[in-house]
């Protein structure tokens, strides 16, 4: 299915009747790697999954966008639903939008559930590693922007940040890279006890991308929260262990499987 918001084609999906369940993907990401679980949900949820801007068959955002950028899209997205209330199941990426949605305070519906997997948020402590490569990048992208070594070297700059950068930001296009630099560097630790309603914590014990400790954190700062640890299992606990995933949704979400 397709709609426009906010003169962005959206490219989502909607399955089954009942109460509305909004499910967001991660980072570079998109609703097929939903598809399991919306067949599940919609046993007893009208289930929401769409490719949010900038990923999967949704276009691009106009600029830039911040992670309050997106929680305006989700609002805008749902408007036409008219729901007085909704529960919200994000994956990685698809957590902080969550997370920062809980700031604020002028919500035209009630969350209700949110059920938060392997997600991000929280700031990886900095390390003398960390440090030290952050100044080389920066050393090394000053050097490479001058007008000398464009003009020596026009992709010397583009391939010094292919190689300094992340799996995730090489497969980025232009804009999305600016987008994820602005998304990665906001630490949404302080807003997690804004989340009051009951909140389901699912994480991967071999997760490397938000290691453990992050749901362990989250578990504590979150008023109302429940940590589930699935064994053998990473950043995409909901695929790699997806039997047990399964099981543990139905009994949060009340479904008879």
């Amino acid at each position: 299915m397709n709609k426009t918001v906010n003169g962005i084609s959206i490219n989502y999906e909607q399955k089954g009747e009942g109460d509305l369940i909004v499910l967001l993907h991660g980072w570079g990401s998109n609703i097929k790697l939903f598809a399991n679980l919306i067949d599940l949900l919609a046993k007893k949820y009208t289930v929401v999954a769409m490719d949010m801007p900038g990923f999967g068959e949704s276009q691009e955002p106009p600029a830039a966008w911040c992670v309050d950028d997106y929680v305006q899209f989700v609002i805008d997205f749902l408007a036409d639903y008219g729901a007085e209330k909704v529960m919200l199941l994000g994956h990685s990426f698809g957590g902080r939008v969550i997370i920062k949605l809980h700031t604020r305070k002028d919500l035209p519906f009630e969350v209700t559930k949110v059920i938060l997997v392997d997600s991000a948020g929280i700031m990886p402590p900095k390390t003398k590693k960390k440090s030290w490569r952050t100044r080389y990048y920066k050393l090394g992208k000053a050097v490479l922007s001058t007008k000398i070594a464009r003009k020596i070297a026009p992709d010397a700059l583009e391939n010094f940040r292919k190689k300094m950068g992340s799996a995730d930001y090489a497969a980025a296009s232009p804009m999305m890279r600016q987008v994820m630099v602005k998304v990665v560097n906001e630490d949404l630790e302080p807003y997690l006890p804004l989340i009051k309603c009951p909140t389901l914590l699912v994480w991967g014990v071999n997760d490397t991308a938000t290691p453990l400790s992050d749901g362990e954190k989250m578990e504590k700062l979150i008023p109302d929260a429940g940590l589930v640890k699935l064994e053998n299992a990473g950043h995409y606990s909901f695929l790699e262990q997806q039997y047990t995933f399964n099981r543990v949704m139905c009994s949060f979400m009340g479904i008879q499987d």
